[in-house]
């Protein structure tokens, strides 16, 4: 592209730049649907305004000065805009990171959000072969990986969610709590939910235990009471 193409009215707006627009928001859109389906903080909404607002910020930088151009004296460095999008996401992903009672949750979602990001950049780079192989590498590791440490890493502590609903006045709950912690797992929080009829009582448990929690279901649910036990999310701790 000449001096003389960047300075002209609609440089940099072209379809080129549009499909790599729409390529990071339908590669981010994928990302953040995975994330939402499995109930994480930065799902879909946010994870497709992160890409799609990498590769706008990249293509600015690309194309956004170039009426400003003087040779010699003005030169464009389209990496510094790159950098800052980097240091700037790093912020937000720092925002989904908790630590409750020594577990860090949140890093797998915050790494996704960087990992946007990133597709994002690339797309608005045209380097679309580049976005595209990060995105299918992403679910590679979501999927693939989180089944091989489930299976290789039987002693490394998750946490899980579960909503229990339970018989009223019949003092379930302890016993629930009982068959937890005689399984190995740490109550993290507690907090009282509606039962969803007369005579029912829910609660929703954070716990912290041993990887997996077939055992820990299958104890809670034989308790005498309980109505359902439902599995909310988990995630690995790091």
């Amino acid at each position: 592209m000449t001096e003389s193409d960047l300075t002209a009215p609609f440089a940099g707006q072209g379809w080129v730049q549009i499909g790599e627009l729409l390529l990071a928001f339908a590669l981010a859109s994928l990302i953040g649907l995975e994330r939402q389906l499995r109930s994480k903080s930065a799902g879909l909404r946010t994870q497709a305004i992160v890409g799609t607002a990498s590769a706008l910020m990249l293509l600015v930088s690309k194309y956004g000065f170039g009426d400003v151009l003087v040779a010699g004296h003005v030169v464009l460095d389209p990496s510094r805009i790159a950098a800052q999008i980097v240091s700037g996401v790093g912020f937000l992903g720092a925002g989904l990171i908790l630590t409750r009672r020594g577990a860090v949750r949140g890093l797998t979602t915050a790494a996704s959000v960087w990992e946007t990001a990133a597709i994002g950049m690339a797309a608005g780079a045209g380097l679309w072969l580049l976005a595209l192989v990060v995105t299918a590498v992403h679910f590679v590791i979501v999927f693939g990986y989180t089944a091989v440490i489930r299976r290789t890493a039987r002693g490394r502590e998750t946490a899980t969610v579960l909503d229990v609903v339970y018989a009223s006045g019949r003092a379930v709950l302890p016993q629930v709590l009982a068959q937890a912690t005689g399984a190995g797992w740490t109550l993290a929080s507690l907090k009282q939910q509606d039962g969803g009829g007369e005579g029912w009582s829910g609660v929703r448990l954070e716990l912290t235990g041993p990887s997996g929690d077939g055992v820990l279901l299958g104890r809670i649910g034989a308790v005498d009471g309980v109505h359902s036990v439902t599995v909310i999310g988990d995630d690995d701790l790091e």
